[in-house]
């Protein structure tokens, strides 16, 4: 009898150190990592959309947003600014927008913005405002959960924004 209670307490133990192991840390109705690494966890090929969205409720308020898309086996990027003298400013307000195809060089220099990059879990925050910029990463192996863009340097921040303002200029 005790040299079953002893092999079933071992058995506990392993699958607990197992469970450890496996990274997670939000108990056991969350299992696998908190945080996904673009370039790493995530291929270039995995890119769906990646959105950048800055909104204010300024006077004037003020909302730019940013789209990188994969769809079909091309690549997009789409702007939309929208202006106004009411809140919040919704698609009736957009004064300027515009979509364009992207070579495989635009397309691979977006990733090289990203790449680095951490996702983590969408959470409600109650706390939630200010302007931005909002970012988040929609990819081909998430399952709805993991679409929190982090840069990995504010110095790739910077450059995807510019990237963006020259995209903006051919459209």
């Amino acid at each position: 009898m005790i040299k079953y209670l002893t092999m079933a307490c071992i058995v506990v133990f392993a699958c607990g150190a197992l469970f450890m192991a496996s990274g997670c840390k939000e108990g056991i109705a969350s299992f696998g990592k908190s945080e996904y690494k673009v370039g790493e966890d995530i291929a270039i090929t995995d890119v769906k959309e990646f959105y950048h969205t800055v909104s204010a409720s300024t006077n004037p308020p003020y909302f730019q947003r940013y789209c990188f898309s994969n769809k079909d086996g091309k690549h997009y990027f789409y702007h939309e600014k929208r202006e106004g003298d009411v809140w919040p400013l919704t698609e009736k307000h957009i004064t300027v927008s515009g979509t364009i195809e992207l070579s495989d060089k635009e397309w691979n220099e977006f990733f090289d913005y990203i790449k680095g990059g951490k996702v983590t879990k969408r959470v409600d925050d109650p706390r939630g405002g200010g302007r931005g910029p909002w970012l988040y990463l929609y990819w081909t192996k998430d399952k709805d959960k993991y679409q929190v863009f982090k840069f990995e340097k504010h110095a790739k921040q910077e450059g995807f924004e510019k990237l963006c303002v020259e995209l903006k200029g051919t459209k």
